[in-house]
């Protein structure tokens, strides 16, 4: 009982005792399992964090797991991340009794038989949140969702603590102890500024000397470009993470530098370092806006910048319920294609080649002449090219072949039974029960330079853990003539958000001399000089 107001209130009138059981979960490969009552509750196994993913499924990893049950009618679920389909099984248990349930997730396609091993390059192990979680927890995760390539974040919140530093000072250099032939985990930094933007860096050889800019009355200087720097010093892979949360559509002007909110994280010295070549890639996937960072890789792609596409889910493993942040990790990966055997070194030089796509789920291949992401295809005025994208997955409504200046070709998947025409300018595939695979091949006669990308259009499906499913692959280039794309009205778009963020930075920075603004104004110039030169 309890006393509420001075009225003793009882209890055991709202209780229901229901007798128990003991379920053992049984898969031969960990995995992902979630046991939910018909009334929506969820059930874990003892000493187990009690999770939650984006649309509120419980979860937790493992094999050969025993938990207590109510002997109710329950379903179990077990999955292994996005190359594999869900097992699921429903059952009352007998009273007292202990139920073996055996599921194990049938493989939708199997990247590293082909080459290509998937990777989250922006997962925290803590960063605030409601438990402090071990490392453990990273190794069941990563195992359990089949992750090939794990990046663990030292990073700080709103002030100087940087979260995992010491874990990050530890392990440099080396993999954790948990990683195998097919399973790389590491710690990396998040280097951080919030007025302009969110760097991840993949396998530093040492720790950096600086985390961050801008926080507890700090400066925001000097300029990111000094942090990319440091850490490519260091041999680390380095991007931009969750750019931009704000919609930003392929006609839209870059107003949106100057936002009500101006630190709010978004990538604003994105454009500068990438004309100067200091990024490797851009985090396209993400657990921010996908649509507005897939319109800003375009322009930069079309601007001549040369960037590989990436994915950092932000994912928490110290989070328990807090939308996309207590997914597991990996729910949108990249996939790069690795030559020879998996390291973090060769694993770095895929993605810096540029031999990646990103996916909340699909599969996705793109060819051009035969050749794939990453490469340079060299060709003259007036040239035929062949393109083929091909997506694998049961969420997949549409392919799409994209260049420079816009959607060349696509395919879209229609019902068999839905007698409609499709798009215009898509063929149309009735997919009939069974089938997984839509591909889309179109040739293209090249007049200027340009890229090639393929992406995936998704409908909502049960294993996209965020509010879009998409899947983009890193370009082919096609040069022309000797020349590199180098759009105009792109490279002009990049000129204007750079007028955008020199204004930003003149009302809203936290400068302490003339000096550090300069640093930034003459960061600015560089830039500008690049695109302009390009524009001649």
């Amino acid at each position: 009982m309890i006393i509420v107001d001075g009225e003793r209130v009882r209890l055991d009138t709202l209780l229901r005792p229901v007798p128990s059981a003991t379920l053992r979960l049984v898969a031969g490969v960990p995995c992902r399992w979630s046991v939910v009552a018909g009334d929506g509750s969820g059930w874990f196994p003892p000493d187990v964090p009690h999770r939650y993913d984006y649309h509120g499924r419980p979860y937790f990893h493992g094999d050969d797991l025993r938990l207590q049950v109510p002997c109710m009618q329950l379903t179990v679920t077990a999955a292994r991340g996005m190359e594999h389909d869900e097992a699921r099984t429903r059952l009352v248990p007998r009273p007292g009794g202990e139920h073996l349930v055996e599921l194990t997730p049938a493989r939708l396609y199997d990247a590293a038989a082909r080459g290509w091993y998937g990777g989250d390059l922006h997962v925290h192990l803590n960063w605030a949140g409601d438990l402090v979680a071990v490392p453990a927890d990273a190794a069941a995760a990563q195992h359990g969702e089949d992750l090939h390539v794990l990046n663990l974040l030292a990073g700080n919140v709103s002030g100087r603590r940087v979260y995992d530093r010491e874990a990050l000072e530890h392990w440099t250099d080396r993999d954790l102890p948990w990683s195998d032939a097919t399973h790389v985990a590491r710690m990396g930094v998040e280097y951080r500024n919030d007025l302009l933007g969110h760097i991840y860096a993949f396998a530093p050889r040492a720790a950096p000397g600086r985390y961050h800019t801008g926080f507890d009355g700090d400066a925001d200087w000097p300029p990111n470009a000094d942090g990319l720097r440091e850490l490519r010093g260091l041999g680390a892979l380095v991007g931009y993470s969750h750019p931009f949360r704000t919609p930003i559509a392929d006609g839209d002007p870059p107003k949106g530098i100057v936002s009500p909110v101006p630190r709010n994280c978004a990538a604003r010295e994105l454009v500068a370092d990438a004309a100067l070549g200091l990024v490797d890639s851009l985090d396209v996937l993400t657990h921010a806006s996908i649509p507005a960072t897939a319109s800003v890789y375009r322009r930069l792609l079309g601007a001549g910048n040369r960037l590989a596409v990436t994915a950092g889910t932000d994912a928490m493993i110290s989070f328990t319920r807090s939308d996309t942040q207590s997914n597991p990790p990996g729910w949108a990966r990249v996939y790069a294609r690795v030559e020879g055997e998996l390291t973090a070194r060769s694993f770095a030089a895929a993605v810096r080649a540029g031999r990646t796509f990103a996916t909340t789920g699909p599969w996705l291949e793109l060819s051009v002449n035969g050749h794939g992401p990453g490469h340079v295809l060299h060709a003259g005025r007036g040239q035929r090219i062949s393109v083929t994208a091909t997506a694998i997955g049961p969420e997949v409504t549409a392919v799409r072949i994209r260049t420079a200046e816009g959607v060349w070709a696509g395919a879209e998947r229609l019902p068999a039974e839905d007698g409609a025409s499709g798009r215009p300018g898509y063929s149309v595939v009735h997919w009939g029960r069974g089938e997984d695979r839509l591909t889309v091949t179109a040739e293209l006669r090249v007049d200027a330079p340009t890229y090639v990308v393929a992406e995936v259009l998704c409908d909502p499906h049960p294993r996209t853990l965020t509010a879009t499913g998409y899947a983009l692959t890193s370009p082919v280039y096609v040069d022309v003539d000797g020349k590199q794309v180098a759009r105009r009205e792109d490279v002009r778009w990049c000129l204007e958000w750079l007028d955008g963020l020199e204004t930003l930075i003149r009302q809203h920075g936290r400068l302490a001399s003339p000096y550090q603004f300069g640093d930034h104004m003459s960061l600015l110039q560089q830039a500008r000089a690049v695109y302009l030169g390009r524009l001649s």
